[in-house]
C-alpha cells in the first residue's frame, strides 16, 4: 500500500511483547507510531516510535502535540496495551500511576482529537475464578483479589465514564504464549521439569484447576480484525473474552512436558497452603538464592481456574483461535532440548552455572563425536 494513503494507528507499549507483533502486523495496512517509555530499541520499517510516559501528563501532551504537527487530527484507532505488571511488588501505586491514570491521561488527551476507536487490552483475570466446566462470560461476576486485575477493572470504567464519543473495545485476554513459549507460567513449569526440581512435584493448589492462554498470533489475528472493523463497530464499548475455549489442567501440562521431555510421567501432588507459604517465604529471603517463580503472595490464587466462554468474540469478529496450547507444548520442549541455553535466553530464565557446562560439555563432546565420524 502506498504509504501516503496508509491511515494512523497509534500502538501504546509497542516495544512490548504483544505490542512488536501489533505494530508489525498492522504496520502492513496503516502507518503506526508506537508510543514507548524506552526511545533507543529497534521499530519496524514502517513505525515511528515516540518517547511517552503514560504517568506524565505533560509527555503525554507533548506526544500528541507530535502526532497532531506530523499527522493532522484523524487517528484510526489507538492500541492501548502499556500497562504495569510485576512479580516482585503487589504495592498498588505504580497500577494505578501507569495503568489506571495512564489510560485515562491518553483518553483525555484523545478528546482533541477525530479518533475512530481505542482498544484496551485488559484480562480475563477480572472475573471471579470459577470452577472446571462453568465458563466464564463477559457478564460474570467481577473480581481484583490482586493488584493486576484490580488495576484493569478500575481502567474499564474510566474508559467508560472518559472515552466521550470515542468507540470502544475492552479485550479481556487470556494467558498468552508463542512458538518459542514466552509465557512465565508455562516456561517456569517446563523449567522446574526439566531440571527435575524438587518442587516440580508438588503444587499448592487443585491440581485439576488450569487457566486458559492463547497464541499470539491468534491475539495480533483479533487486533486487526477489531481495527478493520473499527467503523462498523457499535458506537459504544463493547468487551469481550478472548481465548482458547479449551482450559488445560496443572495436571495435564505436568503430564504433557514430562512425557515430550523424558517419556514418562512424574509424580505431582498438592501441597498444603501453609506449607507452601512457609517454603516460598524462605526461599525468597535466603542470601544469594535466586527467587523462587511462585511468590508467597501467589500461594492463594493457585486454585483459581479459567474457563472461557468465546461465543462473544465469534459473533462479533468471526474469530476464534486458530492454534491450540496442547498441539504446541511438544515443540517447545523439543526447542528446549535442541539448544536449552538458547531456550533459557528466549524465556528470561535463569540458568545454574553448574546445568549450564553440563550443557556445553555435552555440546562439546557431541561435535567431536561428529567430526571423528566424518574423519
Amino acid at each position: 500500500m502506498d504509504e501516503s494513503n496508509k491511515k494512523l494507528v497509534l500502538v501504546t507499549g509497542s516495544a512490548g511483547r504483544i505490542g512488536t507483533h501489533v505494530a508489525k502486523r498492522l504496520g502492513e495496512n496503516y502507518h503506526i507510531v508506537g508510543f514507548e517509555l524506552m526511545t533507543a530499541i529497534y521499530a519496524s520499517a514502517n513505525e515511528e516510535l515516540v518517547p511517552l510516559d503514560v504517568s506524565s501528563e505533560e509527555s503525554i501532551n507533548q506526544a500528541f502535540r507530535h502526532i497532531e504537527a506530523f499527522y493532522g487530527k484523524k487517528i484510526s484507532s489507538v492500541v492501548h496495551l502499556a500497562a504495569y505488571y510485576s512479580f516482585e511488588n503487589q504495592k498498588y501505586d505504580n497500577y494505578n500511576k501507569i495503568t489506571v491514570q495512564g489510560t485515562k491521561n491518553i483518553l483525555k488527551a484523545l478528546q482533541n482529537f477525530e479518533c475512530e476507536q481505542f482498544i484496551f487490552s485488559s484480562t480475563m483475570l477480572v472475573h471471579e475464578a470459577t470452577k472446571p466446566g462453568e465458563k466464564i462470560n463477559e457478564y460474570s461476576p467481577l473480581d481484583g483479589n490482586w493488584a493486576y486485575p484490580k488495576s484493569k477493572i478500575e481502567t474499564e470504567e474510566v474508559i467508560r465514564k472518559y472515552r466521550g464519543n470515542i468507540p470502544s473495545v475492552i479485550m479481556r485476554i487470556s494467558g498468552v504464549y508463542d512458538d518459542d513459549c514466552h509465557s512465565i507460567p508455562i516456561s517456569n513449569q517446563i523449567q522446574r521439569i526439566y531440571e527435575k526440581s524438587f518442587t516440580a512435584h508438588f503444587f499448592p493448589g487443585d491440581v485439576t484447576h488450569g487457566a486458559s492462554f492463547m497464541h499470539m498470533t491468534d491475539l495480533v489475528d483479533l487486533i486487526e480484525i477489531a481495527v478493520n472493523k473499527r467503523n462498523d463497530m457499535a458506537k459504544e464499548v463493547t468487551t469481550i473474552l478472548v481465548g482458547e475455549p479449551e482450559t488445560l489442567s496443572t495436571k495435564y501440562l505436568q503430564d504433557e512436558i514430562s512425557e515430550a521431555l523424558y517419556k514418562k510421567s512424574i509424580w505431582m501432588m498438592r501441597l498444603p497452603r501453609f506449607v507452601a507459604w512457609i517454603g516460598s517465604w524462605f526461599q525468597c529471603h535466603i542470601p544469594f538464592m535466586a527467587k523462587p517463580f511462585i511468590r508467597p503472595w501467589m500461594i492463594k490464587l493457585a486454585d483459581e481456574h479459567y474457563e472461557l466462554d468465546i461465543s462473544k468474540a465469534k459473533k462479533i469478529f468471526n474469530w476464534e483461535p486458530k492454534f491450540k496450547l496442547k498441539d504446541c507444548l511438544e515443540n517447545m520442549c523439543k526447542d528446549l532440548l535442541n539448544d536449552p541455553i538458547a531456550w533459557y535466553k528466549k524465556n528470561n530464565l535463569k540458568m545454574h552455572k553448574n546445568l549450564k557446562k553440563k550443557i556445553q560439555k555435552k555440546s562439546v563432546n557431541k561435535s567431536d563425536d561428529s567430526k571423528r565420524d566424518v574423519a
